[in-house]
């Protein structure tokens, strides 16, 4: 038998919902019209651009990026097209590297401010600072519930998409 949300939880919902459909939209719009990336392509580089040597194994990008591997890639190969990422193997540990490249790190700096501007007067404007961190343990709880959930129920296949990202021995 269906479990209704109750108002409380309804109006809770109704809230996320319509955070997750405007919110994307409007910063894709911002970061389209002033730099010609998409959020999810300005996030890729932005995670690569915070780590040392600018190059994180595609699993580990994946997971930082809350994508999976086969949409990583595919964000991977345009950003190649573009000039601001390219993969190298790497050592030691089998796979592949998504490295940020001169260009692209040229790219974030661009888009940053911007961006940032964007995120304050989208999310951080209306909030004070007791919101603000009221607001990232909420997320950050919500993000370790859907992950604890969805590792339970997709434990065959995040392995096979791993799996899919290894270089070809031949």
């Amino acid at each position: 038998m269906t479990k209704w949300l109750d108002p409380d939880e309804q109006r809770a919902w109704r809230a996320i919902v319509a955070l997750m459909t405007r919110l994307p939209g409007a910063l894709d719009t911002q970061l389209q019209r002033e730099s010609g990336v998409t959020h999810f392509e300005y996030w890729v580089l932005t995670l690569l651009s915070e780590e040392p040597g600018h190059r994180l194994q595609m699993s580990d990008l994946a997971h930082k990026a809350n994508a999976s591997l086969s949409r990583l890639s595919h964000v991977v190969s345009k950003l190649e097209r573009m000039g601001w990422a390219q993969r190298s193997a790497t050592t030691g540990r089998r796979g592949v590297h998504a490295v940020l490249t001169d260009d692209g790190y040229s790219k974030v700096v661009e888009a940053a401010p911007g961006y940032l501007d964007a995120v304050r007067q989208l999310v951080f404007d209306g909030l004070d600072a007791a919101q603000t961190a009221q607001l990232a343990d909420l997320g950050e709880l919500l993000v370790r519930q859907l992950s604890d959930t969805l590792s339970r129920s997709n434990g065959s296949s995040a392995a096979a998409e791993e799996r899919d990202e290894q270089p070809n021995p031949e």
